[in-house]
């Protein structure tokens, strides 16, 4: 189960948007909207459609969760994507900075979460099991439109995460375990449960320059 262990006001995430990079690298499609080139996982469960990757579909419940991970690792990036999710108690999310479990479908890292009273979380999966921190329910009801397209925004920059949804900050946390990885694979989720599809599309990823400590 999923719990909550912190909220962040409106007040002070509505203030807030995506630092300006002046060093940053330019930004790159991570999904060419016509094929699974650079991405790797379960097709039987993921597909694609009008452009977009979708996860799942309306007729049949899942038993586990599925992964659709890249073939290439990152650690300090910033990305965007648009995502939509429909079904009844649907729920999944996008791994940052994980790896794959082996002989499994499962997954261990950050998730930038998505559906129910989980939207703009930052969920730790496979791992401490639990929110990292979560937005205002107020704020997230304001935010997130019900079965259409999102945009989401996901900057990872040394030991701190940032989430915008719809242009709004949902999360700003940082890592205190010194012993949590700042690398790994970028992935799409697709949560067991009721029959539900999670769409993904617009997904582009640049990477950041972090200064090394001296």
């Amino acid at each position: 189960m999923k719990f909550a262990i912190l909220f962040l006001s409106a007040a002070v995430l509505t203030m807030a948007s995506p630092q300006a990079a002046d060093s940053d690298h330019a930004w790159k499609p991570l999904f060419d909207g016509e094929s699974f080139a650079g991405w790797e996982g379960d097709l039987t469960k993921f597909r694609i459609e009008e452009g977009a990757i979708v996860a799942g579909n309306l007729t049949d419940t899942l038993k586990h969760n599925y992964f659709l991970c890249t073939t290439e690792r990152y650690d300090h990036f910033e990305l965007r994507l648009q995502v939509k999710l429909v079904g009844e108690n649907a729920n999944a999310g996008i791994q940052l900075r994980t790896e794959r479990i082996p002989n499994d479908t499962e997954v261990i890292g950050y998730q930038a979460d998505m559906g129910q009273q989980y939207w703009g979380c930052l969920y730790d999966e496979s791992r401490r099991r639990r929110i990292l921190q979560q937005p205002d329910p107020e704020l997230i009801k304001k935010t997130v439109k019900p079965g259409e397209w999102n945009d989401y925004r996901i900057r990872c920059e040394g030991k701190r995460i940032q989430l915008w949804l719809n242009g709004v900050q949902t999360v700003d946390y940082t890592e205190e375990d010194a012993g949590i990885a700042e690398t790994g694979v970028i992935a799409l989720q697709i949560h067991s449960g009721p029959p539900a599809e999670a769409s993904y599309r617009d997904i582009q990823i640049r990477k950041l320059t972090v200064p090394s400590a001296e």
